[in-house]
């Protein structure tokens, strides 16, 4: 048996911040969104599964306009013509109670699970049955964090519910929108609970990145969203193409969606002369990324790194602009939200030190931070404080870095100043 695990489709979301960058990148990643919803579908058509099922936030908002809905029922009618089923729940962007006004009956090859209690469905093929299913949906647009969203979706409770023929079904499947134990906020659930539930896989949704355990036959799964959103969501985008066999581990086969991806890109440009070799870097890279990315189009935000004469070039106004202008002119199948400038500059520390002015006395001073992790910590966090802002724990993770990077500024200002 084989169907597709699909959650996170965001129809409708909108891309943030883009369109003080880019009116035209901003336009075409409005159709990113549906363009990856067609591909699932045409994922399904094309491999012949045996159904499909959609682990909850279909729509980004509660309110989904006409033309996502319209856009949305347009695949599950493709999918009923072609005789494929498709079992959805709901999320906490699309709850239940924001489908009691929708504009459309669920095609009759759809079925969506409930969301105020456990509910089953039964696929059969030729007559014959052939899985268990069992879900529940996000009633509201928040879970109660006493109540489990897992509870009572069972194999053996779908038997109750269904009749004997779902107990001669070779076969059971889980749907759930759920944070499981990455996300306590969301409906979370114990891994536990779910393994010992009864059904050979769980189609899971919300978090939106690719998750599989065990990893030599995942039973938990997590597909991602089928299309990235912004730089926080890089990386490939799709669904998973799950095959169950008696007597073999589930195998599960990511098929990528999205048409455009995002991407962070780190550029050593140490052996780069001038700016025009920088751009020229900057391009290989890119068509390197894109390469390995299976898209068609790339967003990317780009750190310049390396010990280089540019240093002082690139901290020029306007430098770091016109570079990321010229290398979104070359090529319009990639965009550069950001050109970030890490590069360091040449410089004798032995040199400086040696001198014993106040280059030397800056850096034994900032080797005795360095040293001593927890005092450094402890300044940053006062210093937070003061502002009325708790300090993130990923900055504490990066003190390390952050005090380099901090050491490298101060050099810099240093040396500017002597060149004024």
């Amino acid at each position: 048996m084989t169907f597709i695990h699909a959650a996170d489709l965001h129809l409708g979301a909108p891309f943030r911040g883009l369109r003080a960058l880019s009116d035209a990148w901003a336009d075409r990643l409005l159709d990113a969104i549906p363009e990856a919803y067609d591909r699932v579908v045409d994922t399904a058509l094309r491999h012949n599964v045996d159904f499909v099922v959609i682990a909850g936030d279909i729509f980004d908002s509660a309110r989904a306009s006409y033309g996502d809905y319209l856009h949305f029922f347009d695949g599950l009618k493709r999918l009923e013509e072609a005789g494929i089923p498709v079992y959805l729940c709901t999320g906490n962007h699309d709850p239940y109670t924001s489908w009691q006004h929708d504009f459309f009956a669920l095609p009759s090859n759809t079925t969506m699970f409930a969301a105020d209690r456990p509910s089953f469905a039964l696929y059969e093929r030729d007559g014959e049955p052939i899985c268990v299913l069992g879900g529940r949906g996000y009633y509201n647009q928040t879970w109660p964090a006493d109540e489990n969203i897992a509870e009572g979706v069972t194999r053996a409770e779908a038997v109750r519910a269904l009749g004997e023929r779902a107990a001669a079904a070779p076969y059971g499947v889980g749907v759930l929108h759920t944070g499981l134990d990455l996300d306590p906020v969301k409906a979370p659930t114990d891994p536990a609970v779910l393994m010992r539930a009864g059904f050979d896989y769980w189609a899971l949704g919300h978090i939106h990145m690719r998750y599989a355990t065990p990893e030599n036959d995942p039973r938990l799964a997590f597909s991602g969203c089928i299309q990235g959103r912004d730089i926080k969501e890089t990386g490939e985008r799709g669904v998973n193409l799950v095959t169950l066999k008696k007597g073999a581990p589930n195998a599960v086969e990511f098929v990528p969606t999205a048409s455009v991806v995002w991407q962070c890109m780190d550029v050593d440009i140490a052996d780069c002369a001038n700016l025009p070799e920088v751009t020229d870097k900057i391009t290989r890279e890119l068509f390197r990324v894109n390469g390995r990315a299976r898209c068609e189009e790339m967003c990317t935000r780009i750190t310049l790194t390396g010990m280089t004469p540019l240093h002082a070039v690139l901290a020029r106004p306007g430098v770091l602009e016109d570079l990321r202008a010229n290398i979104n002119d070359s090529y319009t199948a990639f965009f550069c939200d950001a050109l970030v400038d890490q590069t360091t500059c040449p410089r004798d520390v032995e040199a400086l030190r040696r001198e014993g002015l106040f280059p030397a006395v800056f850096l034994q001073a900032s080797e005795a931070v360095r040293a001593n992790r927890d005092e450094a910590i402890a300044y940053v966090q006062e210093e937070f404080l003061k502002k009325n802002i708790q300090l993130p724990s990923a900055y504490a993770k990066r003190i390390d870095r952050l005090a380099e990077e901090a050491e490298s500024l101060v050099l810099d200002l240093l040396s500017r100043g002597e060149d004024k």
